[in-house]
């Protein structure tokens, strides 16, 4: 689990400086190279460092390239100001580009951790969907769904709000990772935080509500266990979705 952390926090530095590195040493050719050409270049470092799969890093790598690419090349140059319509739209759509790639990386990072992971959580996985397809209610599935929850995490308990956001409890993300405020907690070494954790149910891009996590005191979930509980609720939140349009 520390190899995660630790290339995490190594991906977090390279999204920060690579951007500005990269714009400094193509500043001489400011000239002679287009602004096109120099975005394009700054999008291969984002794609990069996404590709680590660590989300925040792609993010803060994409926007570190954005910021870069206006202060180095577009006039007025050494200001973080934009003159042209050409310049604002180019810089818009490499910072498109790079959240875009970020979240796929993060995707794909959950996935192949997933493809690793031992057959008892895979099992789980597929016994939720197949549940999915003969269940006479997507509330059966909601009820496995938080039942499997709370064995995997090592849960006190586990209930599901349905389409409901209020307060701002600590969250669990796509990614394994948690969020309690604006800050990410560190599970692996922590343990989920000392309160309810929701995860959110999503589904085509709706909201279908969301599974409140009452952690035990000292269990520490593994990086596995926690992207299999968010794809658990993937689940639940597909089951949800296919009973709303029935």
């Amino acid at each position: 689990m520390s190899r995660y952390v630790n290339r995490d926090r190594l991906a977090i530095v390279v999204a920060l400086v690579a951007p500005l590195v990269v714009s400094a040493a193509l500043v001489p050719f400011r000239a002679s190279l287009p602004n096109t050409s120099v975005a394009l270049v700054l999008v291969v470092i984002v794609v990069a460092v996404a590709a680590n799969g660590y989300r925040i890093a792609g993010v803060l790598a994409a926007i570190s390239a954005a910021l870069w690419f206006d202060f180095f090349f577009t006039p007025p140059f050494q200001r973080f100001a934009i003159e042209t319509s050409s310049d604002i739209q180019t810089t818009v759509l490499l910072l498109i580009v790079g959240l875009v790639v970020s979240q796929l990386a993060a995707r794909a990072r959950r996935l192949r951790v997933i493809a690793v992971t031992d057959a008892g959580y895979l099992a789980q996985i597929h016994e939720t969907a197949e549940l999915a397809q003969v269940a006479k209610s997507a509330d059966e599935v909601v009820q496995h769904v938080a039942d499997r929850l709370t064995v995997l995490l090592g849960l006190r308990g586990c209930r599901f709000e349905y389409g409901t956001l209020i307060g701002h409890p600590p969250r669990l993300e796509q990614d394994g990772s948690v969020i309690k405020g604006r800050r990410h907690w560190n599970v692996d070494r922590l343990g989920l935080p000392g309160e309810e954790v929701e995860l959110r149910a999503v589904g085509g891009g709706y909201f279908y509500g969301r599974f409140m996590l009452d952690p035990t005191p000292g269990f520490v979930p593994s990086l596995q266990a926690r992207l299999v509980a968010v794809t658990l609720a993937d689940q639940a939140a597909s089951a949800l979705r296919t009973a709303g349009n029935l």
